[in-house]
């Protein structure tokens, strides 16, 4: 059964309720692949999102960072191999474009792993996503692109909603025609695990031009 996590930014760590879940989905602590944000800044190592794990006892034999310093043959062996996936938070489209460069998307789609993405990496997750600047995106022109696609929706992570859900509503009633879009505040995640959908914190459901908070269930 495919588990798949779509976090927000968290500014702690996890909460114990969001923890327990993780620790009773990731059996398998072999092997913890990250990929970068940023992935020709070096530094960039996945400190922070890697703390939420140790925080919730949720340690790995061994830990790996795909970034420019992987060759691409390594870093899809690293996927293949992984227990679990973790696209890490940062530049949205500079992640995207080394997923596609490197080839991973459709070996993170096959994977057994639990795959987790935090911000920039769980909207990279989703089948397409919009970019804008009024979002704080870094492009001059709206566009929507390509995530790897591991559930058939779309997402807005790691987004100040309460304060601007016209502008969230304005934004994507376009592509929420198309999609359905999951919104989320900082301190939020999805649980996707078969075809069950678990909420935590404040995540929203676009549709239609429609947008209602949904019940947390975690």
């Amino acid at each position: 059964m495919k588990t798949h996590y779509y976090l927000g930014w968290f500014s702690n760590f996890f909460p114990e309720n969001l923890g327990r879940v993780l620790q009773e989905d990731i059996t398998d602590r072999k092997s913890l692949a990250m990929i970068s944000s940023n992935p020709s800044i070096y530094d960039d190592d996945g400190a922070t999102e890697r703390s939420w794990l140790d925080q919730a006892g949720i340690m790995f034999d061994k830990y790996h960072l795909i970034n420019y310093r992987v060759q691409k043959e390594e870093a899809q062996k690293l996927i293949q191999n992984a227990s679990v996936i973790f696209l890490l938070g940062g530049n949205i489209l500079k992640q995207n474009g080394f997923l596609m460069e490197y080839e991973l998307s459709g070996l993170i789609k096959k994977s057994s792993a639990v795959v987790m993405g935090a911000s920039a990496g769980s909207i990279n997750m989703s089948a397409k996503f919009l970019c804008s600047k009024n979002f704080g995106d870094e492009v001059e022109v709206s566009s929507v692109y390509d995530g790897i696609g591991l559930d058939d929706f779309s997402v807005l992570s790691h987004f100040d909603l309460e304060n601007n859900i016209a502008l969230v509503q304005r934004e994507l009633s376009s592509l929420s025609e198309e999609i359905t879009i999951y919104a989320s505040n900082k301190d939020c995640a999805m649980r996707i695990k078969g075809d069950k959908m678990d909420v935590f914190g404040d995540v929203y459901l676009i549709f239609n031009s429609n947008i209602r908070k949904l019940d947390e269930t975690l």
